[in-house]
């Protein structure tokens, strides 16, 4: 085989998962934000409760920055331990997506409708992201 004639393994439709969902993360990040201050001064929220929140809130930031950080690399880099990085990070971050969709004090419509795209996000690069590992794995690296 010629020297550069190597396959691309990385995986097109997973790079543009993620590219959409770090718009869409961002959008739904920035709308929890307004929501959090509508609910803290329209509902009855207890205080506990909306401190906790907002600290789970700003977890669920790190912890998504980093898979797709981690798994931009990994696919676009052709590393599985990447790759494997960012779908273990996958795990927390279905957790607080379903807090998010079920388990806050008030759960509004829009976080309804916001938490289950993300959650149908997650659902399709777990697949994916499973999908370019296998294929990472398989491949012969010299």
């Amino acid at each position: 085989m010629a020297p550069g004639s190597q396959p691309i393994l990385s995986s097109t439709p997973l790079q543009v998962l993620f590219y959409l969902n770090s718009w869409y993360f961002a959008a739904f990040y920035l709308a929890e934000i307004l929501m959090f201050i509508y609910k803290g001064i329209l509902l009855p929220y207890p205080s506990d409760n909306l401190v906790l929140d907002v600290v789970l809130l700003l977890l669920f930031l790190g912890l998504e920055t980093l898979r797709i950080f981690y798994g931009w690399k990994g696919n676009l880099c052709e590393r599985s331990l990447a790759s494997c990085v960012s779908l273990f990070i996958l795990i927390p971050c279905v957790a607080l997506a379903v807090y998010y969709l079920l388990l806050q004090t008030f759960v509004l419509r829009l976080e309804l409708l916001l938490s289950a795209v993300l959650l149908c996000f997650y659902g399709l690069e777990f697949l994916l992201g499973l999908l370019s590992v296998s294929a990472f794995s398989r491949s012969k690296v010299y």
